[in-house]
């Protein structure tokens, strides 16, 4: 049920600014993992197997915790839920920066993980204080920011940790996500709640959505490992197949269901969610193969490049990133979603082709990260504002949680997939994958990319269907 309230009052450039800024702190504390992962497996005499669970610990926990977050902001005003949600943050970067093993990491990681459900609380924010084409705009910059601060963290964590330590890594960012959400706190008006139906959690669809994505990732990343054992995969691949089966069913059934797959039957939001697995699925090849081919020895086919130089190289293709957002809120409102997005693809896909066919020079693969970068952030801040223009104010939270989670499940499957491709393409007693692995892995994503046209070719020009 849905009531009538009265308008929020307007917000200025210092809200929006103090939201910008809690996107960039949240986006580099999500990061920091990633590029230091070898560093963290060596301090902490960590295996691969628990390397890979280290690496994705984060994105689950995000992919559950959005749509909750998101009909609690609907629900309670998104104010109101997203400082609650950044103290969890804040204790998970705390976690995380004093962990001695890893069991405590993880813990830090998993409470980590609720900051990605503060990107549709924050659309909310904006919806309920700005005109609608302003609120474009800021959604864009918003979206563009949390990219940006994804690659400094990335950029940064690498130095930080050699110069510093491991701990400083991950208590720098959490420092200014606490400083950011004070700002929230302080600057942003409350917002009314948007529905008052009243109803709780849906704990079965949050138990099984859970099941369905830890049993995801483990048939994903331990797929190439249990070939020799066809019964275990074949039992994973039925279990995931149970859990799916059994969320999709409470969720049509719940009063009210933590996901409203209902919501994927709308032709703005279902497009937006095909589209933005199949982008982000070509974006993750890019993140994990470009690095990975700068650190392969220069004696080989590669540049045996450092932490420090890696995250020199990657620098444009961070401005690029934290630059799409604000652009591609500017190209909805002039052009029309469709048109922000079929450039972004194409973009895309030249870029990963690029890359594929030309990687023997550093320059090959800054200018194809950054490529990749550009259009991943024109294409996911496109949809993310066409979602959340197209629905009714009080399912602002609910549908643009949709496109995060595919955004998050796309990011996770490239990344598992991409991963499984250079493991089967290292010849045996080798450490170094062969090169055709890394241009297999390219070959794909555009492949993927390129699928997302025939999604494309029915959006509407506009924003609204």
């Amino acid at each position: 049920m849905t009531t009538t309230h009265a308008p929020a009052p307007p917000i200025g450039k210092a809200a929006v600014g103090a939201l910008g800024a809690l996107a960039v702190s949240t986006g580099a504390l999500e990061s920091v993992v990633t590029p230091t992962l070898p560093l963290l497996q060596c301090e902490l005499d960590m295996s691969p197997a628990e390397g890979a669970l280290l690496s994705i610990v984060l994105l689950v926990t995000g992919a559950l915790i959005t749509p909750i977050a998101g009909t609690l902001g609907d629900r309670y005003g998104g104010k109101r839920v997203v400082v609650r949600l950044m103290a969890v943050v804040c204790a998970g970067g705390l976690v995380s920066a004093l962990a001695p093993n890893l069991p405590v990491l993880l813990l830090g990681q998993v409470l980590q993980g609720v900051m990605v459900g503060a990107l549709p609380l924050s659309f909310i924010l904006v919806r309920a204080h700005l005109p609608a084409g302003e609120s474009k705009v800021a959604i864009g910059v918003v979206s563009g920011l949390f990219v940006g601060g994804a690659m400094a963290g990335t950029l940064a964590a690498g130095p930080v940790a050699e110069g510093l330590s491991r701990h400083w890594m991950f208590a720098l960012p959490t420092f200014a996500v606490i400083g950011a959400t004070v700002l929230v706190h302080r600057l942003m008006p409350h917002d009314p709640p948007r529905r008052t139906d009243g109803a709780g959690i849906d704990w079965p669809g949050l138990v099984l959505l859970s099941g369905t994505l830890v049993t995801l990732m483990l048939v994903l990343g331990l797929g190439a490992d249990l070939v020799a054992q066809p019964l275990v995969f074949l039992g994973l691949v039925v279990l995931l197949a149970a859990f799916g089966t059994g969320w999709v069913a409470v969720e049509r059934r719940a009063a009210s269901p933590m996901v409203d797959l209902r919501m994927l039957t709308r032709p703005a939001v279902g497009k937006s969610c095909v589209l933005t697995f199949l982008i982000c699925v070509g974006t993750s090849a890019a993140t994990y193969l470009v690095p990975q081919l700068f650190a392969v020895p220069a004696d080989t086919y590669g540049f045996g490049s450092s932490a420090t130089a890696i995250g020199f190289f990657l620098l444009p293709g961070a401005l690029a990133a934290s630059l799409a957002g604000p652009i591609s809120g500017i190209g909805v409102r002039r052009l029309g979603s469709r048109a922000v997005v079929t450039a972004g693809v194409l973009l895309m896909a030249v870029g990963l082709l690029g890359l594929a066919a030309a990687h023997t020079e550093i320059w090959h693969l800054v200018v194809g990260k950054a490529l990749v970068a550009l259009a991943n952030g024109l294409c996911v801040t496109a949809m993310v504002t066409r979602t959340a223009t197209s629905v009714d104010l009080g399912d602002t939270g609910i549908a643009t949680g949709l496109v995060l989670v595919t955004r998050v499940i796309g990011f996770a499957v490239g990344v598992q997939v991409t991963g499984a491709i250079l493991t089967a393409g290292t010849p045996a007693g080798s450490e170094i994958p062969a090169e055709s692995a890394f241009v297999a892995g390219f070959v794909l994503a555009a492949a993927a990319t390129a699928l997302s046209l025939l999604v494309v070719r029915t959006m509407s020009k506009g924003v609204k269907e």
